[in-house]
């Protein structure tokens, strides 16, 4: 839970950040294009969600890689091991998600990436809610990044080894791994090291009763409200 700071009490409903990433797989000649992602190799698109400690909360692998990152994350809220997100409260996801009340995303066309802010402070309450969304948001990718580095097995420069189903089960047992050694030897000058390289760009990185229209619209009110709030707070204090 988020506690004090410019984080909150702006954020308090938030529960995590979620993301896709890509995984390299051996498949058949004949299952080649389905799995192909735009890197034009055989890969397997995961979604994860993490926490802001960088540990894995929930994890669905096994999608090919042309899956669009929408279409795994309604896989995810609607099959029977699903990502349950409590009456109230949302995760983070970059832009390439539909916003909703569950899912909030950044204002489009406004400065987003960390960088973009390095010399220049937020102008209006729209970047101000993108620099600290993205500041958030970036422990899914710091929390995939550290995962990478600890385990080469799983880095998307290897080339696969394994199919389908032995790398979801490998890609599970490093977050297993992983989590458990966040607790205890978290090595934070890998954390470090994965910081600096999302800094300058060197990392990679969607309620069913409601209309797509309806859960924008509500999605669109939370995210009004926390930004017009923290604008006005950080101009209060900037006096």
């Amino acid at each position: 839970m988020l506690r004090g700071g410019k984080f909150y009490p702006y954020f308090e409903k938030c529960v995590g950040a979620i993301d896709g990433t890509h995984i390299r797989v051996k498949v058949p000649a004949n299952d080649a294009k389905r799995y192909r992602s735009r890197k034009q190799f055989p890969t397997q698109n995961i979604l994860v969600a993490c926490s802001f400690d960088l540990k894995f909360t929930y994890v669905l692998a096994g999608w090919e890689g042309s899956a669009h990152d929408s279409t795994v994350l309604q896989d995810a809220l609607t099959r029977e091991d699903k990502l349950k997100i409590p009456q109230g409260r949302y995760y983070l996801a970059d832009a390439g998600y539909a916003l909703s009340p569950s899912f909030i995303t950044p204002f489009r066309g406004v400065r987003y990436h960390l960088k973009e802010y390095s010399n220049h402070s937020p102008e209006n309450e729209k970047e101000l809610f993108n620099l600290r969304h993205s500041s958030l948001r970036n422990a899914v990718e710091r929390s995939i990044g550290v995962l990478k580095k600890r385990f080469p097995i799983i880095a998307s420069g290897n080339e696969p080894t394994y199919g389908v189903v032995t790398v979801t089960d490998i890609f599970l047992a490093c977050c297993i791994l992983h989590n458990y050694l966040m607790g205890v030897d978290p090595d934070n000058a890998l954390i470090a090291e994965v910081d600096s390289e999302l800094m300058h760009g060197e990392v990679e990185s969607a309620t069913p009763l409601m209309s797509r229209n309806d859960r924008y619209r509500q999605g669109e009110l939370v995210r009004n409200n926390i930004a017009r709030n923290m604008w006005h707070d950080y101009v209060a204090n900037s006096r």
